[in-house]
């Protein structure tokens, strides 16, 4: 089954299954000025023509087939920057600016940027994709309060007169993924905390899942990170990244081990077998079930996973410092000071 894409009224491009395109139209986000594409269509063609069929119209002709490949690319509305990605275990990334684009982060995510970068804090990642101007923003800025995301972003942007660098860094062992969200249909759903910077313009939202089972389980509760718009974004995960494509079938993979997916990707939650494997499996209660069809990135090793190890061997927090030396190592301690 192939993959729908549709251009919403912000110009947001969306991927969608072809069961799901009918609950759209029924409920309105489709109409039938809207466009959309699909594999073997030659250019975006408004609903009422591709799928007239779910307005009630009769079919129109369907456009020439094309190559198997990637929509029709939109106007770009993100900065275009570049970027070089330095080092394996604990890497950066390096934005390469043009005069006057920008790039948006966290706060604390930068590592050093050359002279005549200017940075400056403001509320909101200066996008319009939220739609309804200050309330819009107003609305933005509440979800982040509720979920303790903070609510303000530092725009880097090139005031110089020629290309001009800014890094930022991974907060922890892994791996940053660069992703153009024009390729994956304009939008990526991430775990919290995942998103490092974007291209300005790219818009950065929460959201909240509205499975109750996949809210209360999901590790990361009810919150995911939403990356909407058209330009390069920048993720960071723990370990090893595996990239996965989904073709309808499901999978199910540890709560932790979940980085980001593709908005024609569900999410749930499973139960982890019967009650032994549960309680004395070693793999938690419950597994993330994801299906449908669009890309998964799953990372190794979770910052909770590494951190609960760290927290367990720790000497103060009660834990064991085996592979130390044993009784000598003990005797060195006494010099060393870690008895203090």
């Amino acid at each position: 089954m192939k993959p729908w894409f549709y251009v919403d009224s912000e110009r947001q491009r969306h991927q969608v299954t072809e069961d799901q395109l009918e609950s759209l139209v029924t409920s309105g986000v489709i109409r039938k000025e809207t466009i959309v594409w699909c594999e073997g269509m030659a250019q975006w063609t408004p609903a009422v023509q591709a799928i007239g069929h779910l307005f009630g119209a009769a079919p129109a002709a369907p456009p020439p087939p094309v190559p198997a490949g990637t929509p029709p690319a939109m106007p770009m509305k993100a900065h275009d920057v570049d970027y070089e990605i330095h080092g394996n275990e604990m890497q950066i990334v390096e934005v390469e600016l043009d005069p006057n684009e920008t790039v948006i982060a966290e706060a604390g995510g930068m590592n050093y940027m050359d002279d005549g970068i200017h940075f400056e804090t403001k509320m909101g990642d200066g996008s319009d994709a939220s739609g309804g101007g200050f309330m819009g923003l107003l609305k933005n800025i509440g979800k982040r309060v509720l979920t303790g995301e903070s609510i303000f972003m530092t725009h880097f942007t090139n005031r110089g007169s020629g290309k001009k660098r800014v890094a930022f860094a991974a907060p922890y062992p892994g791996k940053i993924i660069p992703l153009k969200l024009s390729d994956y249909g304009g939008e990526i759903l991430c775990e919290k905390d995942a998103f490092l910077c974007a291209a300005y313009g790219t818009n950065v939202g929460i959201a909240f899942q509205k499975r109750f089972g996949a809210g209360l389980f999901g590790g990361e509760g009810f919150i995911l990170q939403r990356l909407r718009g058209d330009g390069l974004a920048f993720i960071h995960a723990g370990g090893t990244i595996i990239k996965k494509e989904l073709r309808g079938e499901t999978m199910r993979v540890d709560t932790g081990c979940l980085v980001a997916f593709t908005s024609g990707v569900t999410y749930d939650i499973q139960r982890a077998g019967n009650l032994k494997s549960m309680f004395f499996g070693g793999e938690g209660l419950f597994l993330t079930a994801l299906s449908g069809h669009g890309t998964v990135w799953l990372q190794s090793l979770p910052f909770s996973r590494l951190a609960d190890r760290i927290i367990a061997h720790a000497p103060s927090a009660g834990g064991s410092s085996t592979g130390e030396g044993s009784l000598l190592g003990g005797i060195g301690r006494l010099f060393d000071g870690d008895n203090g």
